[in-house]
């Protein structure tokens, strides 16, 4: 009876043994160095096409927007063929890569969400147009003007979501806090950037480029 007790002792020390063999403790943040799949970095991936590929592109597809405003007429899905680009290929959310000039009327840095109003040169319509300030930025019309991003190309929706968010992030390192935007008004200036389509009154356009003259 001794003996098969030991036995059965000796075989569960083994079976404890040959199983803590197997696991391995992975601390948090270091799964990839197991499993090989490297973690998704959209800061750096934004960073390494947002001056050579993504300024550039959007810059040469711009159009004016006093123009884009007369041809529109007040209905800015008549244009969406020539210039805008929806979301889901011809449906979804519309945005336009557009440019300007004009006087800023009214910077406000009190909301988190801020902007500046900007009085178009060329344009004396009804239809407002503000510039995204942040530090929070709404929307993701830059990320879904680029022709060469896409859905797709991601693993999931929060990853794609990231990017847009990561944008937002140059957009204010690179474009906003240099501009200085808390000392604008009264002054002019000429800008490159993305809105999509919401209120029919007013324009809230992200800049991607942004020159105070």
């Amino acid at each position: 009876m001794k003996k098969r007790i030991g036995l059965i002792i000796m075989l569960c020390l083994v079976m404890v043994i040959s199983l803590t063999g197997c696991v391995k403790v992975v601390q948090i943040g270091h799964e990839d160095e197991v499993t090989g799949a490297k973690k998704f970095d959209a800061a750096s991936s934004v960073e390494a096409i947002w001056q050579s590929q993504a300024v550039p592109e959007l810059k040469e597809k711009a159009v004016e927007m006093p123009k884009l405003l007369t041809e529109a007429n007040g209905t800015l899905k008549a244009v969406a063929s020539k210039y805008g680009k929806y979301s889901m290929g011809d449906s979804g959310e519309l945005s336009f890569i557009v440019k300007g000039k004009g006087q800023i009327t009214e910077v406000n840095t009190e909301k988190k969400a801020g902007y500046m109003i900007v009085q178009l040169e060329g344009y004396s319509g009804p239809m407002v147009t503000k510039l995204q300030i942040g530090p929070v930025f709404k929307g993701s019309a830059v990320r879904d003007c680029l022709s060469f991003i896409k859905y797709e190309d991601y693993t999931n929706q929060v990853d794609w979501a990231k990017i847009s968010q990561s944008i937002h992030d140059v957009v204010a390192k690179d474009v906003i806090q240099p501009a200085n935007v808390s000392s604008l008004q009264g002054k002019t200036v000429e800008f490159t950037g993305c809105f999509t389509v919401d209120k029919p009154d007013e324009m809230l356009v992200t800049p991607v480029e942004l020159i105070v003259k």
